[in-house]
């Protein structure tokens, strides 16, 4: 009802009636403006005579009853109801609410078996009642029944309230309040009953949140039915609490639940600044066979990452709402920098769960290879200037671009995923982690050719500074630590620059450059062809963000941001060798962090947000860029 009435804070002027409230402030006028009658009539024009003062008749008991839930019960009404032209109606109302009702004594005590519950002392202990202050009949109404769902939720099947007064003294403006609890001891769990046939039973029974003879706690019934859910293997499921045995002190827990359809076929489109415009096509079989295996494949084709193929094969292992043993293999193709990056993998990982933390151990087969495209420059043998356009050795045609390839990398690369899990966490899709790190790496026994160590860090957090200002921060760091880093696949490199990393730059474009060299053999002649000064990644990476979040109406809201970081072969400043096109060696110096800031706003849909940021480069000269962008965060 207080809710209710924050529609009506007064004075109200709508077509038909129109109501004044003066006297009293919120809560207590937007509570009497919510019992009266006469606001259920503010849209209603050519009200009756009759209806008028019907209505007004009920003008004071209608505020009296308002008033009485904060403790004034002999509040004093004066009101007018007065025709204010073209059938309309002006209703005012002057409430002088009077001496309120003061709190003398409060006794709220919970005895039994229960007594020593932190559960129920987190109640006594943190009464929102207290002696001198004016009474309130919803406070008085939440204690009772905090206390009684406690008690239901937590297995004490058979607690009542053995006193629950409130008294109270309108002349001497006096109450008091006495509540007492018997628990009555705790039940635990019974047995489980299950009726299904899209798994086996065993399988149903490992994702249970409990086990005979624990305590009784219906969180924990709810639990099981949101893991059982999340599994996908069911429809209609329904996971109960069943009749007490009152002379066992036990609950019964049935499970009963259709199969659900195990082919599922999606497809979606979308675009984001950093991919450009994309599809994605899916099928899962959620249901291989009774032992809950899945299988799934999804086929992405974007203007930037060009393609990926993806399988997954999942097995469920020691708690299979959150651990699994997956067998997965990806065809990709993406545009990383100035590099075409094309990687096959294949191999078996291992997800376990422990408290707040999931791990993930890997292996995969990698076959990674790449290209990339430009003017071909020979060298000379001149000191001065290196490097001059390559021509044609038959025709002494200048040769206008050429595609040469990085290196190609068949090796094995174990590495394990180190991520944090919100409490109570039962396997439901992470968008984002407070804290995420992976280590990999490789060596020469492995088939790899660089022998490296790679360590990848993201960090983030939402901090919510006012109910409607909010500050999101994240960082993201990595280091590689290789004996021939020239020779590492591009995918496994870094890079910096874009949306959800640094705004003010494109998509990958903070990167140290390398020069791809080919000897080319034609007849007799033998010459090297390189493609000089390509973005190929960096050995580390350091990124962050700022970002500050104004809610607005209507799941608006706005943003500023600034962001920072860069992708690099070494600390301090960044040398580039420039080869121009007069073939000139020329020396350029970057600082190590660049950074730009921009605003953004935001649409926030009922399962994702809309983000269109502008960014504007600082650490260097460019003009702003438009970001693009559906995610799920804030």
């Amino acid at each position: 009802m207080l809710l209710l009435g924050c529609a009506f804070a007064g004075p109200q002027a709508r077509a038909g009636v129109t109501i004044t409230v003066t006297g009293v402030d919120d809560p207590l006028r937007s509570n009497v403006l919510a019992y009266l009658s006469f606001a259920r009539y503010q849209r209603t024009k050519n009200l009756t005579a009759d209806t008028v003062d019907r209505l007004e008749s009920r003008i004071g008991r209608e505020v009296r009853s308002a008033l009485r839930p904060f403790g004034y019960f002999q509040p004093t009404v004066h009101s007018s109801v007065t025709p204010s032209g073209a059938g309309n109606w002006q209703v005012k109302i002057a409430i002088d609410p009077g001496q309120p009702v003061i709190l003398q004594s409060i006794s709220v005590k919970v005895e039994g078996p229960g007594a020593r519950s932190r559960r129920f002392q987190r109640i006594t202990s943190s009464l929102p009642l207290h002696t001198g202050s004016p009474l309130n009949e919803a406070a008085y109404d939440g204690v009772k029944s905090d206390l009684l769902r406690t008690a239901a939720t937590y297995g004490y099947v058979d607690a009542k309230l053995t006193r629950h007064e409130l008294l109270v003294n309108p002349v001497a403006h006096t109450a008091s309040i006495a509540l007492e609890l018997q628990t009555g001891v705790r039940y635990r769990f019974g047995d489980t009953t299950i009726k299904q046939q899209a798994v086996s039973d065993k399988l149903v029974r490992r994702y249970l949140r409990y086990r005979k003879g624990d305590p009784f706690n219906l969180t924990q019934v709810l639990r099981t039915q949101f893991a059982l859910d999340d599994s996908e293997y069911f429809s209609n499921l329904e996971v109960l609490a069943g009749t007490p045995d009152r002379a066992g002190h036990t609950v019964p827990v049935s499970i009963h639940a259709d199969p659900n359809r195990p082919n599922v076929y999606s497809i979606a489109a979308g675009y984001a600044t950093d991919t450009g415009a994309r599809g994605i096509l899916s099928w899962q079989d959620r249901r291989v066979n009774s032992y809950g295996h899945k299988m799934s494949v999804d086929l992405e084709a974007a203007q930037v990452t060009k393609y990926s193929l993806q399988s997954r094969y999942i097995i469920p292992i020691g708690d299979p709402a959150v651990e699994n043993l997956t067998l997965s293999g990806i065809v990709e193709q993406q545009q990383l920098a100035d590099v075409n990056s094309r990687t096959m993998s294949l191999g078996p990982s291992v997800t376990r769960v422990t408290g707040r933390w999931q791990t993930v151990w890997f292996v995969n087969g990698v076959h990674a290879t790449g290209t990339v495209q430009g003017t071909p420059e020979c060298p000379t043998g001149n000191a001065a200037t290196p490097y001059a356009q390559c021509r044609d050795p038959t025709t002494n045609a200048l040769i206008p671009s050429i595609t040469a390839g990085t290196a190609t990398n068949d090796l094995l690369v174990p590495g394990v995923d180190i991520a944090s899990v919100p409490k109570g966490y039962l396997g439901e899709p992470m968008f984002e982690h407070g804290f995420f790190a992976e280590i990999r790496g490789s060596q020469g026994a492995f088939g790899s050719k660089a022998n490296f160590v790679q360590l990848h860090i993201q960090l983030e957090r939402v901090i919510d500074l006012a109910p409607k200002w909010h500050v999101l921060l994240r960082d993201e760091l990595g280091a590689t630590a290789a004996s021939h880093f020239d020779q590492m696949p591009p995918a496994m490199r870094f890079f910096a620059g874009g949306e959800g990393s640094v705004r003010g730059f494109a998509y990958n474009d903070l990167s140290p450059t390398q020069d791809f060299c080919e000897n080319v053999i034609s007849k007799t002649v033998t010459r090297r062809e390189c493609v000089l000064n390509q973005k190929a990644g960096g050995k580390d990476l350091f990124t962050g963000s700022v970002e500050f979040d104004r809610d607005l109406p209507r799941n608006f809201g706005l943003a500023v941001f600034f962001d920072y970081g860069n992708a690099f072969n070494h600390f301090g400043s960044q040398e580039q060798t420039i080869v121009t096109s007069q073939g000139l060696i020329e020396q350029h110096k970057e600082p190590l962090i660049q950074y730009g800031a921009g605003v953004g706003f935001r649409v926030r849909l009922p399962v994702l947000t809309l983000g269109i940021d502008i960014g504007q480069p600082l650490s260097q000269s460019g003009s702003p860029r438009l970001y693009i962008n559906f995610s799920p965060k804030l």
